[in-house]
């Protein structure tokens, strides 16, 4: 009798740990539906021939002309200032050597984007630029000043009149708005595996199968579009909104609460018997 109420134990324990790791953070309805059923341009609405660049003040305007949510990338300068820019390096969009964290903004302002007239914008343009204009998902870059960056944005974010909410592929990250910045929904970026490059294998495969849920209890998660892991759809099944990055196609609003987009003009909102697009 003992030794099958310990297997039973056992049984249990190991149905119930994968449970405990992925499980999300609780919200209302209320709080996620700014969320649900939109698309967002990905990086503001740049255009594939880089006329308009990602993370540009005119790519922001462009998509909250349109009505869209609009999805950006937020990190610190050397002189800490939050700047909207993807990269950890400046050599792609910019064309020149160095890191984003090693420049003052007065330095990086300088800068143009894509070879543009554009430059590099402050966290606080975009803001201004937006005006509630429509729901926005932030995402925090990972470096060596990762509280810094939360504090700053989230302070940016208790003033700002718009709908917003934050992502990150650090769950540190995320965790940090767990515990600070409640308020907030809060969603987790992931990806399959072998994407995970700069990760030892072990961290490739939990961060892939968002197994470090339980450090921050996320409202979504972010997944790069195609195939999800078993244990990603548990999570989805226990209650986080499922998003996909980054759409080409307006098929990939199927399954999905949230869609990130580019290189396309798919309706504003996909929820059901909503027929509204985005205009230009």
């Amino acid at each position: 009798m003992k030794k099958k109420a310990a297997c039973f134990l056992t049984a249990a324990a190991a149905l119930a740990a994968p449970v405990f790791l992925v499980a999300p953070g609780k919200a209302s309805k209320r709080r996620k539906s700014p969320f649900l059923g939109r698309n967002f341009a990905h990086r503001g609405l740049h255009t594939r021939d880089k006329s308009v660049p990602e993370n540009s003040l005119e790519a922001f305007r462009l998509a909250a002309r349109a009505g869209y949510g609009m999805e950006l990338d937020v990190q610190l300068s050397k002189d800490g200032q939050v700047v909207v820019f993807h990269d950890d390096t400046l050599d792609r969009v910019c064309g020149v050597p160095g890191r984003v964290d090693e420049r003052t903004y007065e330095q990086l302002r300088q800068l143009r984007l894509c070879g543009t007239e554009y430059g590099i914008p402050l966290f606080s343009q975009v803001l201004d630029t937006v005006r509630g204009a429509g729901p926005l998902i932030v995402e925090l870059k990972t470096g060596k000043r990762n509280r810094e960056l939360c504090r700053k944005t989230y302070a940016m974010l208790q003033n700002y009149r718009g709908e917003v909410c934050i992502e990150s592929f650090d769950p540190r990250i995320v965790a940090w708005f767990r515990f600070h910045g409640p308020d907030l929904i809060r969603g987790q970026l992931a990806m399959p595996r072998q994407r995970y490059e700069k990760q030892s294998k072990l961290l490739a495969f939990a961060a892939s199968r968002t197994l470090l849920n339980f450090l921050a209890r996320p409202h979504f998660i972010a997944y790069q579009i195609g195939p999800r892991p078993l244990l990603v759809h548990l999570a989805e099944a226990l209650g986080a909104m499922k998003v996909g990055w980054t759409s080409h196609e307006p098929r990939n609003e199927r399954g999905r609460d949230a869609v990130i987009f580019e290189y396309y003009k798919p309706r504003v909102s996909f929820r059901k018997n909503d027929r509204t697009y985005g205009g230009f």
